[in-house]
């Protein structure tokens, strides 16, 4: 376990599937936990997430904002400061899964993805800044079909996620004098109610995996858990694929 006393985190998007699996294991590890999740719809699932954290002994809060409204975002970053007391861990994991044929692409579905994917981490980051110590951390989600794509009809998910390397690697030379990493996580398949392992092109992902299999949600929260904690102290500008080898 990585030891995140008397820290505090917030993770966009962490009502469900990969962000609920952050939240969970960053107040296993010790730290308070805000999350924010998109709309009333959504309010259930968070409130379940955060009366786990609660049991855990830890402070947590819900805050519902859309990662698609820039004031929205800044919002949230405040108000988890506030309420925390503090904020040394932002996780930027609010995202969204376009698919279909290139040529379909509306332009409200463009301009949302890249607001979700690369100005929500952007701006989250720049409202963090004026809380993040020495020693802050700042983590995005991507996603491996940023490094290789397989299959067709992903080429806005894939465009927009890529953004997040960009901003990775800039962000991370910005702030290494002020003590603060930036790192990139990369999940592949994944078992969250978005791509279930059971879902109708499961198995198909399976077979281009080097595992054969799916990756947990929890997976993917130790690799975020490591980059956030002591272990991750030196590691910074850095891209990490968990994957199980589809990408090799």
């Amino acid at each position: 376990m990585t030891d995140l006393k008397g820290k505090a985190a917030l993770v966009t998007g962490g009502s469900r599937g990969i962000g609920a699996a952050i939240v969970k294991r960053l107040a296993r590890d010790g730290a308070d936990v805000a999350l924010t999740y998109v709309s009333p719809a959504g309010k259930a699932k968070a409130e379940a997430v955060v009366a786990e954290v609660e049991a855990l002994g830890r402070r947590a809060v819900a805050i519902q904002a859309d990662a698609a409204e820039a004031d929205a975002v800044t919002d949230a970053v405040e108000r988890a400061a506030r309420e925390l007391g503090r904020l040394d861990i932002l996780v930027n994991n609010a995202g969204v899964f376009p698919s279909g044929p290139f040529e379909e692409v509306a332009l409200d579905e463009l301009d949302r993805a890249l607001a979700i994917h690369a100005r929500a981490a952007f701006l989250g980051a720049q409202a963090a800044l004026a809380h993040l110590p020495e020693g802050g951390r700042i983590v995005s989600i991507g996603s491996s079909l940023v490094d290789r794509v397989p299959f067709p009809g992903v080429v806005l998910y894939s465009m927009s996620k890529s953004a997040l390397a960009g901003f990775t690697k800039g962000l991370a030379r910005e702030l290494g004098p002020r003590g603060i990493t930036v790192n990139l996580v990369h999940p592949g398949s994944t078992d969250t109610d978005m791509n279930p392992a059971d879902g109708e092109s499961a198995d198909f992902q399976r077979a281009l995996s080097a595992l054969g299999r799916y990756a947990a949600a929890d997976d993917i929260a130790a690799t975020v858990a490591h980059l956030v904690g002591p272990g991750g102290r030196s590691i910074t500008g850095a891209e990490f694929t968990v994957d199980g080898g589809t990408n090799a």
